[in-house]
Parts: structure tokens; C-alpha cells; sequence
């Protein structure tokens, strides 16, 4: 088992994003460790870029800013050496084909490896293009986080069959962004997911309060939440560190019924 199927194991996995860079690396680094003596149990770092299609108006600011500072891939790299000095928690990136593309495949999953990535998030790589890159992921032991989405619905046992690390299953249609209400049949989804692997499957988009973890932790594996903690991050800068803290201990309070 990889180390992101060991975050599920026995609980209810909190899954927190944020965007690299925003403020800046230091502070990046600074709040995954805070996010991690809150309870979480994997992270997703976002790799800025200038058009995450997946992405709300929240995060897009992120990248947007975290740009603004001249972050790259190399950087956020480094800023992972430095953290697996510190944290053996899970590090998975979200980012997108271009920018991987320019790096190089290979190149890419060699690099994350060396860096101490265990898993790859890519919103826009298609199912059916996904060989593309598996074999370079598989020689370097970075699991390909597949994702299932609502209108996914006669291809989700394909999908899942040949997912690794664990499922995003996207809660709504559109984009990244908190909803006030998640009116997807998530059951059903997960229900279809299980038929097929065992493989932990958690649920993303739109989550931002303790009784949508709640509801949701009940049926899935986990939970994943970033617009709420980037918005955080957004609002106080460089002095976010306590209070998203105290907003991921909140959730992931709520998501194992305390």
C-alpha cells in the first residue's frame, strides 16, 4: 500500500489544498505544517498556473498572485525537500498537462521522486490519455490521482478500476468554488466506485463547513477542501498560520463526529 492509501487507513481522511507561492513558499511551507498538526492527513499543493480551467474565482487569484511572486515548478520542488525534513505526511500536487509537458514527462516524475512527491493531481488529462504519462509515474512511484466527476456516470467504473492512490470524486458540476448546498447523488457514485476497487475515494468541490464534512464523511472515504482554506490564506497573508489551523481542526473535528 502507498503512503496515500495509509492516510485512509482506520479514519476519515481530511484532504487540504492550497496554492504554492501564495503568499510565498516559506509561508506555504508554514501552513501545510500547520494544516498537518491540525489533523489533516494529506496535502495538495497547487502549481500555479495561468489557466487552471478547474478552478473558481478563489483560487484562480491564488495562482494568480503566486505568479506575481515568480514561483515555478523547481521552486516548489525545493520547498518539498524541505518539508519531507520535517513531515512524512502526503504530498500531492494539482496541476495541469502544460506545465508538465514543459518540464518533460520524465523529467517531471523524476523530479518529484527525488523530491519525496507520493502523489499527481491533473484536472485536465483525459481518461483515455492518461498512458501518456503512467508509465513514467509508475517507474517513479507517484500514484495518478484520478478523478470522477457527476457526469461521469458510464465511465466511473473505468476510471476507478485503474485509479491509484485514491479517487477525487468531484461533488458538483462547474468549477472549484464553496457551495452553500451539494445536490449530487453521491451515493450513487460511490456505490458504482466501490463495485470495482477498494481503493479510498474522497469527495472535493465546494466543501467549506464542519456539517458538509460531516454529511459528506459519512458516505465517503474522506473529504477535500481548498477554496475555504486558500480564501483564509487570501484574507490574512502572511499571518494565516493560526487561523488555518483552527478552521482545518474544525473540519476535521466535525469529519471524525467529535
Amino acid at each position: 500500500m502507498s503512503k496515500i492509501g495509509k492516510a485512509f487507513e482506520g479514519r476519515k481522511a481530511f484532504i487540504g489544498f492550497l496554492t504554492a507561492g501564495d503568499p510565498s513558499l516559506e509561508k506555504t511551507e508554514e501552513y501545510i505544517l500547520a494544516m498537518e498538526q491540525a489533523g489533516a492527513d494529506l496535502i495538495e499543493i497547487g502549481i500555479p498556473f495561468s489557466d487552471p480551467i478547474a478552478e473558481g474565482i478563489v483560487i484562480q487569484e491564488a495562482n494568480i498572485r503566486a505568479l506575481k511572486n515568480g514561483v515555478n515548478a523547481e521552486q516548489i520542488f525545493h520547498m518539498v525537500e524541505r518539508l519531507r525534513k520535517k513531515t512524512e505526511i502526503p504530498l500531492v500536487f494539482l496541476t495541469y498537462m502544460n506545465p508538465i509537458y514543459h518540464y518533460g514527462y520524465a523529467e517531471f516524475f523524476e523530479r518529484a521522486k527525488q523530491a519525496g512527491l507520493d502523489g499527481v493531481i491533473i484536472p485536465d488529462l483525459p481518461f483515455e490519455e492518461k498512458s501518456e504519462l503512467k508509465a513514467d509515474a509508475e517507474r517513479n512511484d507517484i500514484d495518478l490521482i484520478s478523478l470522477i466527476a457527476p457526469t461521469s456516470q458510464k465511465r466511473i467504473e473505468m476510471i476507478a478500476s485503474e485509479a491509484t492512490g485514491f479517487l477525487y470524486v468531484v461533488s458538483s458540476l462547474g468549477v472549484t468554488g464553496m457551495r452553500s448546498e451539494i445536490k449530487t447523488d453521491l451515493s450513487s457514485i460511490l456505490t458504482a466506485i466501490r463495485r470495482v476497487t477498494d481503493l479510498p475515494a474522497a469527495v472535493g468541490f465546494g466543501i467549506n463547513t464542519p456539517e458538509q464534512a460531516a454529511a459528506i464523511g459519512a458516505e465517503a472515504d474522506g473529504v477535500i477542501v481548498g477554496s475555504a482554506i486558500v480564501k483564509i490564506i487570501e484574507k490574512y497573508g502572511n499571518e494565516a498560520a493560526k487561523p488555518v489551523y483552527e478552521y482545518v481542526k474544525r473540519m476535521k473535528d466535525a469529519l471524525t463526529q467529535k
